[in-house]
């Protein structure tokens, strides 16, 4: 016979309320008390029925999760968090890949709709997202992750990506490099047109005008990586280092050097927004800015319980510190003081 949540609270030694406030993710449970309810929940093997709570409560004990890409390896550290957080609250995920298609970033969204999520953690593909209108219409809470969505009311959870930037080619300039090329995302997303901001506001602070040929945006692909990268390398004054903006730039900007024998950072100098595990094994290693990846998704999973469980509370914007970690790649070039 299955245990029920009266066994629950008998084993705990606390109140079937006090159980149903653990298993629902609601505020004011001391954690001894929480921590008590979880063992007895496991000792005995209870199983919830979500079906008839969420019959009760008309929202399912479900959230959302809308990524933009899910071949980003940026998201994997996200999402596991994300999971983490549901977990230990009782809360099932549901995993989508927009695809960095709004269309279809629609389309799941009225999944989300359909199904009464009880709440959406969303990477949107642009800052518009107008889509995600429906979800507050349909009194869905929602948190925007690693970009912003501009003229709605929603939580956010970023990093600084103008002044990450900023700090990331103002180490280049340091070094000597003058014409140093940008491979950036596109500018629909926050995070595209800030690095870019970010990029631009440090050549204007060391007196270098900014030069459009080295600038070039698009899908934040592998694909457009190496095409760019390409394209700046084939320049008759080619730049002498190169900023990439995301992992899966950098990727495509990796196989267009190799495949020129180009040597780092002898031949270019190399940076990149995004540090991730397989760059350990890369000789020379990687100037990069490393993203607290875990922690934005543990605070985004934070973020939206407490948003469930009061839908009143004021509007957050919690923007997370990056950290520059200097490596061997983007030492000063023999070019630069020729």
């Amino acid at each position: 016979m299955s245990a029920k949540l009266s066994d629950v609270a008998r084993r705990a030694g606390v109140s079937t309320a006090s159980v149903s406030r653990v298993l629902t993710g609601k505020p004011h449970i001391s954690e001894e008390v929480r921590r008590r309810v979880l063992a007895a929940v496991d000792e005995l093997d209870f199983r919830p029925n979500r079906l008839a709570r969420s019959l009760r409560s008309q929202r399912a004990q479900v959230l959302g999760l809308i990524i933009s890409d899910i071949q980003n390896p940026f998201f994997i550290s996200i999402v596991r968090a994300i999971e983490d957080i549901a977990y230990q609250h009782r809360y099932s995920l549901v995993l989508c890949n927009a695809d960095e298609d709004a269309e279809k970033e629609a389309l799941y969204i009225d999944l989300m709709i359909a199904e009464k999520v009880a709440g959406v953690i969303i990477s949107p593909t642009s800052e518009t997202a107008t889509s995600c209108k429906r979800l507050a219409d349909a009194g869905i809470p929602v948190v925007a992750i690693d970009r912003r969505i501009h003229n709605s009311k929603v939580d956010t959870v970023v990093v600084d990506n103008i002044g990450a930037t900023y700090e990331l080619i103002s180490h280049l300039i340091a070094d000597g490099h003058r014409r140093i090329g940008a491979v950036l995302g596109t500018p629909v997303a926050t995070t595209g047109y800030e690095r870019r901001a970010g990029y631009l506001q440090a050549l204007q602070a060391h007196q270098l005008a900014p030069a459009p040929e080295l600038i070039r945006t698009g899908p934040p692909s592998q694909a457009t990586g190496y095409q760019m990268v390409n394209q700046l390398l084939d320049l008759p004054d080619p730049p002498t280092a190169l900023f990439l903006g995301n992992s899966l730039l950098l990727i495509g900007a990796l196989k267009a050097i190799h495949e020129r024998d180009l040597h780092i950072p002898d031949d270019v100098a190399l940076v990149a927004f995004d540090e991730m595990d397989w760059m350990f094994v890369m000789k020379p290693a990687l100037t990069v800015v490393a993203q607290p990846v875990y922690e934005i998704g543990k605070t985004a999973a934070e973020l939206i319980l407490a948003r469930i469980a009061n839908h009143a509370k004021p509007v957050q914007e919690v923007v997370l510190k990056s950290t520059l970690k200097i490596r061997q790649s983007c030492a000063p070039h023999a070019r630069v003081n020729e």
